[in-house]
Formats: C-alpha cells, sequence, structure tokens
C-alpha cells in the first residue's frame, strides 16, 4: 500500500507546535515510510520545523487561522471545522489527502468533529473511545468505551465488543481475542439488564472471530486474563481514571518512602533497576494514542500532556491501523455478526 500519510493538528497538546513536531520527526526514524500534513499556524510551524531537516522532507504544511482550545465546547468547535487546525485535519481524511489524522487537543471537541465530518461506518450506530493499557499478562488489553457514550444499550455494547476485537486483532496482533464485558461481577446474573441482554447476544453467537468469556470486574483489567474490556463510557471513564491515579499514586508513595531516610535511600539504589521497569510499564507515554473505533475514517486522540515519545507513539497507531485497514476489518466483522443474528439459533 501506499506510506501512510497521517494529518496532524499541530496546535493541540499541552506542549503544543514544538512537542506534536518532534514526536513526528520521532516516529519517522522508527518508519521511514510516514508522511506528514502538519496543519496549524503556518507562521508558528515553520520555524519549528526547520529544526527537523528530515521531518521537513516529508510533511506540507496546511495553514488554518484558528485553533480548538481546551475550554471550547464541542458545539462551538464545530461550527468553526472549517477554520481550526483540528477540523481541516479531521476534513482531510474525509477528503482522502491522509490516512488517518492525530490531535491532542479537546477530546469532546474531536469527537464531535470527527463524528458530524465522517460519520459512523455501516451498522455502528455509535463510536467509540477505545486505548490500550499494560498488564501483567503476555499482552496488553484494549478498553472501551472510555466516554463518548456515557449511556449505552445492549446493540451498542455488543458493537463495541466487535470493534475492540477487531482492534485487538490488529494493534496487539491476537489472532482470536478473549472479550468481557465490565460489570460489578463475574456472575452471568450480575449488572443492569443491558449488559445482561449484551452477554446474551453475545454468547449466541460462537462462530465470531474473538472468545466472548463473560463478565469482567474492574480490580482484573489489568490482570491479562482477558484481551478486550467493553462497557458504556461512563463506567468506563471511571475505571480508566482510577487505573490511572492508582498508577500515579504508587509511584509517587515509592518516591516519598525511598527519599524518607538515609537507609531508604540506599534501597532505592538497590532496587533503581526494578523501579526503572516499573516506571517504564506504568508511563503513559509508552501506550499513548487513544482511537475513535466506527468512523468512516482513522481518528487518533493522544494524551494533551504527552511527551514527544508518547506523540509519536500515537502516530505509530494510527500509522498501524491504516496500514492494516482496520475500518475493513470491522466492517467485515460486524457483516459476519449481522448474517449470524439473521439465522435461527440452534437449540443448547
Amino acid at each position: 500500500m501506499d506510506a501512510p500519510r497521517i494529518a496532524i493538528d499541530a496546535m493541540g497538546g499541552d506542549g503544543g507546535v514544538a512537542t506534536m513536531l518532534a514526536g513526528a520527526a520521532l516516529a519517522l526514524t522508527t518508519s521511514a515510510d510516514l508522511r506528514f500534513l502538519l496543519v496549524g499556524d503556518e507562521a508558528v510551524i515553520r520555524p519549528e520545523l526547520a529544526r527537523h531537516t528530515a521531518l521537513a522532507a516529508v510533511s506540507e504544511v496546511r495553514h488554518a487561522p484558528d485553533h480548538i482550545t481546551g475550554d471550547d465546547k464541542p458545539s462551538q468547535a464545530m461550527r468553526r471545522a472549517k477554520t481550526t487546525s483540528m477540523g481541516l485535519a479531521i476534513a482531510a481524511v474525509k477528503s482522502g489527502e491522509a490516512g488517518g489524522a492525530l490531535s491532542a487537543g479537546n477530546t469532546g471537541a474531536l469527537m464531535a468533529m470527527a463524528k458530524l465530518s465522517l460519520r459512523t461506518l455501516p451498522g455502528i450506530d455509535r463510536p467509540a473511545l477505545a486505548a490500550i493499557m499494560p498488564t501483567l499478562g503476555a499482552n496488553d488489553v484494549v478498553m472501551l468505551d472510555l466516554g463518548a457514550n456515557t449511556e449505552c444499550d445492549a446493540n451498542n455494547l455488543v458493537q463495541f465488543a466487535v470493534m475492540g476485537a477487531a482492534y485487538a486483532r490488529t494493534a496487539l496482533e491476537i489472532a482470536h481475542p478473549k472479550v468481557a464485558l465490565l460489570n460489578i461481577g463475574t456472575e452471568a446474573l450480575k449488572g443492569t439488564d443491558e449488559l445482561k441482554d449484551a452477554a446474551a447476544l453475545l454468547r449466541a453467537r460462537p462462530t465470531l472471530p474473538f472468545e466472548f468469556v463473560g463478565n469482567v470486574e474492574a480490580d482484573r483489567i489489568n490482570r491479562g486474563a482477558v484481551d478486550v474490556v467493553v462497557s458504556d463510557g461512563f463506567s468506563g471513564n471511571i475505571a480508566l481514571k482510577a487505573i490511572e491515579g492508582t498508577a500515579r499514586f504508587v509511584t509517587d508513595l515509592l518516591r516519598r518512602s525511598f527519599t524518607s531516610s538515609f537507609r531508604s535511600k540506599m534501597g532505592f539504589l538497590l532496587s533503581k533497576p526494578a523501579l526503572h521497569l516499573l516506571r517504564v510499564h506504568l508511563d503513559p507515554n509508552n501506550h499513548n494514542g487513544a482511537v475513535f473505533l466506527g468512523l468512516n475514517g482513522i481518528v487518533v486522540k493522544s494524551h494533551g500532556s504527552a511527551d514527544a515519545k508518547g506523540v509519536a507513539n500515537a502516530i505509530g497507531v494510527a500509522a498501524k491501523l491504516v496500514r492494516d485497514d482496520l475500518n475493513r476489518l470491522i466492517a467485515e466483522d460486524l457483516a459476519d455478526y449481522r448474517a449470524a443474528s439473521a439465522e435461527p439459533v440452534a437449540a443448547a
């Protein structure tokens, strides 16, 4: 296929243009076939781009007179889609000028603008925000929805399961991922009616390219027992923030403990290699890049606080999904599910 071309909202994120371009330059060192459309204030982008010769050689700059701030409401952002760096980056995906778009800006605005411009894939009612998180197992875990939809019915959850499994097959290269519903207990009778109905629908279709394993509780998300965790956006966002907060709590507590006394400092020196591995494992930059699944185009959201390494990882996510044609895979799996649903279910 042609070299992936990624449209970057250069004005988004805490670090602004400098961090976004440094991340693109870093991504280019590991994937030399990448091409970029850098969208934003040209007067700001050009001087920064001059510092990255290799990046400049494979990039086009598109001027945007405006940009979305963290305080902008989604409704305000949508009205400025044709003049903002975020809106023009998404428009490049719609027109086919770019295979995917990346922004570290306002999440709500990005979701609203992407959904309005790109629309959803056939058979998908709502897009979902998915991210990859570390586990104690051999593979990471895909989790969705992480905040795009606060309320979901059973069909939404089933669609999320299909999309999440396709994403795991692509991003994590797991041939037959294990999929679970986030619930307050593992028993089949636990949870809301929507969760129980979704579980029944998934159990009735065992021929799909993933294994539905039932429910999973929040304390098991990072244990590595499942590959995809599905929930509504309200519950998923709370679980995500709790996991991130706990990770920060543990690292801050260790840092405080190791500086409390001379003996503790000596212990830190002896434990430094193990603590380095812990820090690498918990560093959000190493798992940066959430994806809006279910849209007619690839849109990736970077953490606003991501550094250059984090931006590079998010670009890598976007490029891989473009190369592997994730949306084709989702469309095929969803078509198979709908075809199976039209057939009579064999008696148990």
